[in-house]
């Protein structure tokens, strides 16, 4: 199969014009014309999970590897050490980002993870009606994303509309009609906002939010006849 061809029902799944002008989405190593045995999708690249790569292969992350401009080739350093393993092993990149998240992630998390009725989507927001007590809720959070510990910003006793937007949404406070907002990377100055404003916060964060970026492009190639090898990435943090 050939890079155009899967690239044209990529497209059709998570159209890459939709992805915002400050991202980097589509075809990153490789061109058009090049054929590939198989099909790994994952959150990320880490040296570990290339290595464990097939040579002539096409991975689908949904993070780009190549997100800012880059002045220098060293291998090195990241990211140019990744893309030099991907030249040698002659393995193609393409990134869904932006595009996907506005398309199928966030949806796919809201339903097929939390499982919470979807009231509307607007953008990269997913409103849910779920009417629990907040502490109720944090522990069914806990429980579906699979996340020991969460850290909260709680303004309300009872949890009735609910905002999600996977990885980093935080941008997106005071943007939607609800009591409390789903998203990762939180940081200090935005929760005392949050707070200040009575909407609480549950950072879900980054990785645990999106790593299921892989089995939801599997479910979509399948629907293709187009089978993919979930590869995720490794979390960079961990727990001590």
């Amino acid at each position: 199969m050939k890079i155009s061809e899967i690239y044209q029902i990529l497209d059709e799944i998570a159209p890459f014009e939709d992805q915002e002008e400050w991202d980097n989405s589509g075809l990153l190593v490789g061109s058009f014309d090049d054929e590939f045995d198989r099909v790994y999708a994952s959150l990320d690249l880490d040296s570990n999970l290339v290595d464990s790569l097939e040579e002539n292969s096409l991975i689908i992350t949904h993070h780009p590897l190549i997100f800012k401009g880059l002045k220098r080739i060293d291998y090195s350093r990241y990211p140019s050490n990744l893309i030099q393993k991907l030249i040698k092993k002659d393995i193609k990149l393409i990134s869904m980002h932006t595009n996907y998240d506005k398309h199928i992630l966030n949806k796919f998390v809201a339903k097929e993870i939390l499982r919470y009725e979807i009231v509307s989507i607007d953008d990269f927001l997913i409103n849910m009606e779920v009417d629990m007590s907040f502490n109720e809720f944090v522990d069914d959070i806990k429980k579906k994303l699979d996340i020991p510990n969460l850290r909260v910003v709680k303004t309300k006793d009872r949890v009735k509309r609910v905002a999600l937007c996977t990885g980093s949404g935080i941008s997106m406070l005071g943007h939607f009609d609800g009591d409390c907002f789903l998203t990762g990377d939180l940081k200090y100055h935005e929760a005392l906002e949050a707070m200040e404003n009575g909407i609480s916060l549950i950072d879900i964060n980054h990785f645990e939010s999106e790593r299921y970026f892989a089995i939801s492009l599997k479910e979509n190639l399948k629907k293709k006849q187009i089978e993919v090898i979930i590869t995720n990435s490794v979390n960079p943090f961990t727990q001590i």
